[in-house]
């Protein structure tokens, strides 16, 4: 997993409530045996058309001035519905760095921080100020530093966000559950030589 410290990154408002994970990567897509290849098909339903090839105009994601976006900015209760683990991988494949809501559904947040993606909970009149911005200005961009929980950008926005520090810890240096597990690989060996033979 990317350590993730700072990230600056252009802005794209998706301030729908309750976006549910069925709407960040259909059911249809679940039966791939792969981590990766997720991103072509995130809001599937919504960026393209009913051929399932042509990419809806109106779109936010679809417009030309979100190109390379890698902060979204959402509505409340975001990644509701089932818990879908694809879901953050769709979002992450796409280039999702940083998402911040009001709120998120609790399984879709702890699968967020396990791909490396940070979930940013901002008050709703602040993500809302944020979505604005991202919507009036071409390019708007944020930065969002975990070392001190903050989310700036060049206009004098700058807020402050509460993150778990077990999660923070991981986000820092990198480590998804394999990642942690091989932090004590030592001690793993240790007791493994240790054991009789026939266990």
């Amino acid at each position: 997993m990317i350590p993730f410290t700072t990230h600056s990154g252009i802005a794209v408002p998706l301030l729908q409530a309750n976006i549910d994970t069925d709407q960040i990567i259909p059911k249809q897509f679940l039966t791939r045996i792969e981590r990766t290849g997720y991103g072509e098909f995130l809001f599937f339903d919504w960026r393209y058309k009913e051929d399932g090839k042509r990419l809806r105009e109106d779109f936010v994601l679809n417009l030309p001035r979100y190109r390379g976006v890698s902060v979204l900015v959402a509505g409340r209760n975001f990644g509701c519905g089932s818990s879908r683990e694809h879901a953050p991988w769709a979002l992450e494949d796409f280039g999702f760095r940083v998402i911040i809501a009001p709120s998120f559904a609790d399984i879709f947040y702890n699968n967020c921080f396990k791909v490396g993606i940070l979930a940013v909970t901002l008050e709703e009149e602040l993500v809302e100020a944020l979505a604005r911005k991202a919507e009036s200005g071409e390019g708007y961009s944020l930065t969002v530093d975990l070392g001190p929980q903050t989310v700036t950008d060049g206009d004098g926005f700058s807020a402050e966000f509460s993150v778990d520090p077990f999660r923070k810890h991981c986000l820092l240096n990198g480590l998804d559950d394999i990642g942690l597990s091989l932090c004590h690989e030592e001690a793993i060996s240790s007791f493994e030589a240790a054991r009789p033979r026939w266990m």
